[in-house]
């Protein structure tokens, strides 16, 4: 689980590699337990991209986040909003 006021911290910036590789912050690794070799489902839309760590073998609750957050983010860009105080997007992202 999340910490409290993780996500209201200003993000870490991160790069790509030349090999286009990307470094996840240490705080986020550790929060989250990744270890070497764990598997990530991707998803993209624009210029959003969608990480999802993955078991072995992929769950149809994987699968089905992933699908909810591409249909999400074309919502998004379609201008299909709705706007919500800060905290309660945290609290709904910490639920999802």
């Amino acid at each position: 689980m999340m910490k409290e006021g993780l996500l209201d911290s200003v993000p870490e910036l991160t790069r790509f590699s030349l090999k286009g590789q990307m470094v996840v912050p240490s705080e986020i690794r550790k929060e989250l337990h990744l270890e070497e070799g764990d598997i990530f489902a991707n998803a993209l839309t624009k210029d959003i991209v969608l990480l999802k760590r993955i078991r072995n073998p992929i769950l149809q609750e994987d699968l089905t986040i992933i699908k909810e957050a591409e249909a999400a983010w074309k919502e998004v860009e379609e201008g299909k909003l709705r706007t919500m105080e800060a905290k309660d997007f945290l609290k709904e992202i910490k639920e999802w």
